[in-house]
């Protein structure tokens, strides 16, 4: 047997139907100087997690509810979810423990990467990665996409991180996110299927070469070995994806195409944000049902976003700095918003699953960047939770904090209802090891 000595141009080789195939590696501190590199649910339908995320916050005196518990009155900027109060529970009086250190910034680290902002040269970067990516490294694995993100708002980034500076693009074309989703490859059940015949001889390289995997994995550090794990998971997700075009579609008989969206041009330079909110959501709710993925997040809009919406003199983010008083316009926005989340909820309670729905299998977790937006604040932090996760939480209640407890909570709860071995989840002053059991069925 030959010893291994990675260089740039080095593969790991093997066969695979008699033909000798080759796996690139990325760049290894052991290819430089390798003795210092080794110096150094409830039925048979999956859970699934969605993240629901708007910008510029909302107004802590009409956004909590009077009452706890099921018995709870809806406030007013709440009021637009009464038609799906029963899917929905209202959690108030949490607060991000993670300095704040970065309007609208320090408030969706703390939260949804559990710590600080941190100083990277000129650039601010979270603690980690973003509990959505935390989930989907554990359950993302069998779907044809490991997560996928979405935007309502036109060219929102989004705020998933793969690591504390990489973040997944969100896609906000209808049209483009059609043809990604549901284009050439997508097969619904009873679909004649498209088999590329090359496939089955690309889809199990890394078995053809896993020898050569072990022999290198025990010889290189740990860093080496960190940057093989994340190059083999690269290389096994594509085969992952390139697997499930040979397969027959999921026996999900909610698994349809949906519509082909069309336009959805401004009006007057207003962005059609409902209009938009119900294609996306469509197209979220099939994706989810045909198993395409199992961890999602819609990126409504960004922080610090300036959408002018109808019937406003000017853009969000200005409105909750420049307007008077007891900020009306501000108001009607985050009751159009709330709007908007309704119909993204309602979309995947009217999809049949088993002897429930596509909600009853998936748990959705709503934000924002900042409680209130005009100083900024990161307590009172806004939380909604919709859907039963698979019978793991329990929808229609008000679950206000008695102690302004660590919002970290909330990300671990979702996580390990997701089944997560996770003991603790964040940072710091971020970093909890306990779930709100209040919340749980």
């Amino acid at each position: 047997m030959q010893p291994l000595h990675p260089s740039r141009r080095r593969f790991l080789r093997g066969i695979l139907g008699g033909a000798a195939v080759g796996v690139g590696l990325p760049w290894l501190e052991f290819m430089a100087n390798p003795a210092q590199a080794r110096a150094a649910g409830t039925d048979a339908f999956p859970r699934r997690f969605v993240l629901f995320f708007w910008g510029n916050g909302m107004l802590p005196d009409r956004w909590v509810p009077t009452g706890t518990g099921t018995d709870y009155t809806l406030s007013e900027q709440l009021q637009p979810l009464a038609s799906i109060r029963e899917h929905v529970t209202v959690v108030s009086g949490m607060a991000v423990k993670a300095p704040n250190i970065g309007a609208h910034s320090s408030g969706p680290a703390g939260f949804l990467a559990g710590g600080p902002l941190r100083q990277d040269g000129t650039s601010m970067v979270l603690p980690g990665p973003t509990i959505d990516q935390i989930i989907a490294n554990e359950v993302g694995g069998n779907t044809i996409f490991r997560s996928l993100e979405i935007a309502v708002e036109e060219g929102a980034r989004g705020l998933s991180h793969v690591t504390p500076t990489t973040v997944n693009p969100a896609e906000s074309n209808p049209r483009i996110l059609f043809e990604r989703l549901f284009g050439g490859s997508f097969r619904a059940p009873g679909e004649e299927p498209i088999i590329d015949p090359t496939l089955s001889l690309r889809r199990s390289v890394l078995d053809a070469v896993s020898d050569d995997v072990r022999r290198l994995q025990n010889r290189v550090g740990t860093a080496d070995k960190a940057r093989l794990d994340q190059h083999f998971t690269s290389v096994r997700d594509l085969e992952l994806r390139v697997a499930r075009l040979l397969e027959d579609p999921p026996n999900l008989a909610a698994c349809t195409r949906p519509q082909e969206p069309g336009d959805y041009l401004p009006i007057d330079g207003r962005p059609q944000m409902s209009a938009l909110t119900a294609v996306m959501a469509d197209m979220a709710a099939m994706s989810l049902a045909c198993d395409q993925t199992r961890v999602l997040s819609l990126w409504y809009s960004s922080p610090v976003n300036n959408i002018l919406y109808p019937g406003a003199s000017a853009g969000h983010h200005g409105l909750t700095h420049d307007e008077p008083g007891d900020q009306p316009t501000v108001n009607m926005i985050v009751k159009s918003i709330m709007g908007d989340f309704a119909t993204f909820v309602q979309r995947l309670a009217a999809v049949d699953e088993g002897d429930g729905t596509l909600l009853d299998h998936t748990g959705i977790l709503a934000t924002s960047d900042v409680s209130q937006g005009r100083n900024h604040s990161i307590d009172e932090y806004p939380v909604l939770l919709a859907g039963k996760m698979g019978g793991y939480l329990k929808p229609g209640q008000h679950y206000r904090s008695p102690s302004s407890e660590n919002v970290s909570k909330i990300a671990l709860t979702m996580a390990q209802g997701m089944g997560l071995s996770l003991p603790s989840f964040g940072y710091d002053a971020g970093e909890t090891d306990s779930v709100v059991s209040e919340v749980l069925a």
